[in-house]
């Protein structure tokens, strides 16, 4: 398995509230780039897809990665 880098330590390792309101609209971009970074690291053609999805319909996409983090305390659909 692929060692993880800065960026995706960083963003696992954010406290809840944090990750709260990196899901709001707009900041939800962090997301996306976090799911191409991190398939991009591991190979993962699907995460980047998804990843690249989620930049494109992020208008939607929020409101997922909300109710996951709330629910999972983490973004789970692809990440």
């Amino acid at each position: 398995m692929a060692e993880k880098n800065g960026f995706v330590s960083a963003m696992d390792d954010l406290p809840f509230w944090a990750k709260i309101i990196l899901c709001l609209p707009v900041l939800n971009l962090v997301y996306a780039v976090y799911r191409l970074v991190k398939g991009g690291q591991k190979g993962d053609v699907l995460m980047i897809v998804v990843g690249i999805l989620w930049i494109l319909f992020s208008a939607i996409c929020w409101l997922i990665d909300l109710i996951c983090t709330i629910i999972f305390k983490k973004p789970t659909v692809c990440a």
